[in-house]
């Protein structure tokens, strides 16, 4: 075990709950393997931000006490979703059997999500079957709270105020939930969420910790990083554009071109927030099966140097979002967690460093950085 932030804290904290919506897609599997991976010792907490020094200290739940559940509309055990995925390199071989017990553990704690095909509960239905789910988890466990994290499929943002049949999308479904059961919420996903309009009063009424949205794993990563080089060293961008190659549940999800388009509203503000407007160029989805749990996302840039030199920069990122977005997720998880318990509500800005698309916050890397390094002191002189 490393020398790291949850290493130093006593073993005696309360246990977090953390639930799933999307609890046996790749990238829930991928966290709850992983967790017990890295708190067992198997393996360091690469990617993991709240493992290195600046969050030492700060009161964050150690990983050996998270609790995992989740909702899912899907039946494939949490084991054999963990036995695929390492089968196509996503998780280290011999891990799912080395982390089987926790697994099934997690597994044991998945409740059916909804709305399904056919399904005729009303909305206040679903958010009342989805609350009583987390708050008879947290109960019987007894935990000392629960974060409720989205890493399901990207949804179609909706056409107004509410979507056409008047009700509410499956993911702001899910943030009432969170809502009502009196958890914090996060949301990893471009989804809709605790941002519909419907739950704004009821949001800020809560007194609750929530952030989101869209994790910022790999090709939007690159922007927030590299659009600000170009505007600080006085390089005209005149056009950026962009293609995505993927696989799996999500290649599937995004090759609707609604819910494509829900997925590009993030990568493109980055650009937009960066440069005042944002330069010619689009991003592209394509869903390419036979690469599964993996993805390239290709990027070119074309700008002016001095005397109007025209240049062009060209990046390829290739890798696995599963893995990307995992640490991630425990990381958002113990952060929020931890800001709800010194008394920081509502949206989190502070936390933009890990969202395409986040709540009030700078679109540069750099800057997200630094506040998020505030945020861990403000943390830890509250221990």
């Amino acid at each position: 075990m490393s020398t790291s932030a949850s290493a130093q804290l006593t073993s005696a904290a309360p246990a977090l709950g953390v639930w799933l919506v999307g609890a046996r897609g790749s990238v829930a599997t991928t966290v709850v393997a992983g967790a017990a991976a890295v708190a067992a010792g198997l393996h360091p907490a690469t990617g993991m931000v709240t493992e290195t020094p600046p969050f030492a200290d700060c009161g964050l739940a150690p990983l050996g006490s998270l609790v995992f559940g989740g909702h899912d509309t899907v039946g494939c055990p949490l084991p054999k979703r963990a036995e695929q995925l390492a089968a196509g390199g996503v998780l280290p071989h011999g891990l799912p059997a080395a982390v089987g017990a926790e697994l099934t553990a997690a597994d044991a704690e998945i409740r059916p999500g909804g709305p399904q095909p056919g399904d005729t509960r009303s909305d206040e239905e679903l958010i009342d079957a989805f609350a009583a789910d987390i708050t008879d988890f947290v109960r019987r466990r007894g935990l000392g709270g629960a974060v409720v994290v989205n890493v399901a499929s990207t949804e179609a943002l909706p056409a107004g105020a509410h979507s056409g049949d008047g009700r509410l999308p499956a993911s702001s479904l899910y943030a009432a939930a969170a809502l009502r059961a009196g958890c914090a919420y996060v949301n990893f996903t471009p989804s809709t969420g605790m941002h519909h309009p419907a739950l704004a009063d009821e949001a800020e009424a809560s007194g609750l910790t929530w952030t989101g949205r869209d994790g910022k794993t790999g090709q939007t990563l690159l922007r927030s990083v590299l659009a600000p080089m170009f505007l600080q060293r006085a390089l005209e961008v005149r056009a950026w554009s962009g293609s995505n190659l993927l696989g799996g549940g999500d290649g599937a999800a995004l090759a609707d071109p609604a819910a494509a388009a829900a997925k590009n509203a993030g990568k493109e503000r980055v650009l937009a927030d960066v440069f005042g407007s944002a330069p010619q160029g689009e991003v592209h989805i394509d869903d390419v099966p036979s690469l599964g749990d993996w993805k390239t996302a290709w990027d070119h840039i074309a700008f002016d140097g001095f005397l109007g030199t025209r240049m062009v920069l060209q990046t390829i990122w290739q890798g696995c979002d599963s893995a990307l977005a995992a640490p991630l997720v425990i990381d958002l998880a113990r952060l929020v967690a931890r800001a709800g318990e010194v008394g920081l509500t509502g949206p989190r800005p502070e936390l933009g460093f890990f969202f395409k698309d986040p709540d009030g916050a700078s679109s540069s890397l750099g800057e997200q950085f630094t506040h998020l390094l505030s945020f861990a002191e403000r943390l830890r002189a509250t221990r």
